[in-house]
């Protein structure tokens, strides 16, 4: 009778014990651990630091802790000359996880060489890692990935500080400024990076960098950029540009007519880029009084390099959604095509409509992702928590309101002579197109006095096109180049 006595008494204690601890991430921490990995036939041993650090308000009180990777290269002499990678994912409201866990990092997700999952899920070494020739630092905006508000919800969390374009860019910018100072890295020649919505994100910190910190950075990494002055925005110029988008994607599945389909895909997208600025955006401007013979031309020449039935353009009044192509591109085969990545197929409920039921590549990547970062930060970092990792996070309603990107990085490289952008883009991309990117960096400096200082890269894969694995190897050679070629190496910093 005693020991039932007992074991209900330590029972009840025991109960009351768990239901009295809350589940927070810790304000301000940090796990070390020692890893190695070859890079381009080269062993290279690292250390990995992963934690937390928190953001404070303008009264010096802690609003959120922000979780963070951080890979530095060992046995470094001069650890002032070597470059520091800060990287960023987009969304808004998505985790660090992308490109921490696919693309310049020293592991890498197990996955096929064209991307698709594969289990037992989990991870591998990166042999092009660019850990060669940069130490790393993965962010976790507010919300995203471990980070989080304080508190975590409610009213008492101030939105208006964390969730907007400017509000990201201003709280970021600081919070960069304690991990610099923290880590002993002002000397360090410095790299932005970001990926999708994380491209708005870069520009904005290149200029609030620098004029609000006073931090000045080498280069800017902008990884299948979302320019809101033009995403989502509609109109002629938005509508006509994601034609070379078609045409690539039309390439891969085999549906262009045989005049474009037998020839390689870099021969034809200079072609269809030319017909979408020099005429389609003049045509589409005019809207619902351009001729019938130009209308017709029009149309004729869309389904020419898009591979969609000419009618279906008509219906549509020359103005195709990419949501449309994505549903009816291979409505004949009963399949979809991807939104970031249009390689991918999906199958939906019934065969008409004007847009897909889900997107292809995206539950594709989930499958690969979320297992693996979990397992990685956990059992080999030793980042131990009970805080869900949040692949997207509560971060909207999102303010877009007085957006100035890609004018503040303008001003930047124009205050600063070392700063060069690198833009790398997937031709299969639809979300945020190849061309679209390549249309935000002709509009970044209307003088054209700093073009020499752009340079655009493309792939043949999607949005995340180092999920391809010689893709991998060419974007991470194309920022390792970028790096090697804008570190200043003793050059005075003047025009």
């Amino acid at each position: 009778m005693k020991r039932l006595i007992l074991f209900f008494a330590f029972s009840v204690f025991t109960f009351q014990f768990s239901i009295s601890q809350e589940r927070k991430l810790p304000l301000d921490t940090v796990v070390t651990t020692q890893h190695s990995v070859t890079i381009n036939g080269t062993p290279i041993n690292y250390t990995a630091k992963t934690g937390t650090q928190p953001v404070w308000d303008e009264m010096g009180k802690p609003i959120a802790a922000l979780h963070y990777t951080y890979y530095t290269r060992n046995n470094i002499k001069d650890r002032a000359s070597r470059p520091l990678l800060i990287s960023f994912n987009g969304g808004p409201g998505s985790g660090s996880v992308w490109m921490h866990l696919a693309y310049t990092g020293p592991r890498i997700l197990k996955i096929d060489d064209e991307g698709y999952p594969v289990q037992p899920y989990g991870v591998k070494q990166n042999p092009y890692s660019v850990l060669d020739v940069t130490d790393i630092v993965y962010v976790n905006p507010a919300n995203t990935g471990y980070s989080r508000t304080i508190p975590e919800s409610g009213k008492e969390v101030d939105r208006e500080k964390f969730f907007g374009i400017n509000a990201d860019i201003k709280y970021l910018a600081e919070w960069l400024n304690t991990f610099v100072t923290r880590n002993n890295r002002w000397r360090s020649p410095k790299y932005i990076i970001g990926e999708s919505y994380g491209g708005t994100r870069v520009m904005g910190l290149s200029l609030a960098l620098q004029n609000q910190q006073w931090m000045y950075l080498n280069g800017v990494i902008m990884v299948s950029p979302a320019d809101y002055k033009l995403y989502n925005t509609g109109g002629a110029v938005e509508n006509a540009i994601s034609l070379p988008y078609f045409t690539a994607a039309a390439w891969h599945h085999k549906v262009l007519p045989p005049e474009l389909q037998n020839k390689d895909l870099l021969e034809i997208l200079p072609e269809s880029e030319a017909y979408a600025v020099n005429t389609l955006i003049p045509a589409l401007a005019k809207g619902g009084f351009i001729g019938d013979t130009e209308k017709n031309a029009a149309a004729e020449k869309i389904a020419y390099y898009s591979g969609l039935p000419k009618q279906d353009i008509l219906d549509q009044n020359l103005v195709v959604p990419v949501q449309y192509f994505w549903k009816n591109l291979l409505k004949k085969h009963g399949n979809t095509i991807g939104r970031l990545d249009s390689r991918y197929l999906g199958v939906d409920r019934q065969l008409t409509g004007i847009k897909p039921d889900y997107s292809a590549e995206l539950t594709s990547w989930l499958h690969s992702f979320t297992p693996a970062i979990n397992y990685y930060l956990q059992e080999e970092l030793k980042f131990k928590t009970d805080i869900k990792y949040n692949m997207f996070g509560p971060v909207r309603p999102w303010n877009n309101e007085k957006d100035n990107t890609r004018d503040n990085l303008r001003q930047a490289m124009a205050q600063n002579p070392y700063l060069n952008v690198l833009v790398q883009s997937g031709y299969y991309d639809g979300a945020t197109t190849y061309f679209q990117a390549k249309y935000t960096m002709w509009q970044t400096d209307p003088s054209g006095k700093m073009k020499d200082r752009f340079d655009f890269k493309g792939y043949r894969s999607g949005h995340m096109m180092y999920l391809r694995r010689e893709d991998l190897q060419n974007a991470n050679n194309d920022i390792r180049d970028f790096i090697k070629r804008t570190v200043a190496n003793g050059k005075s910093a003047k025009y």
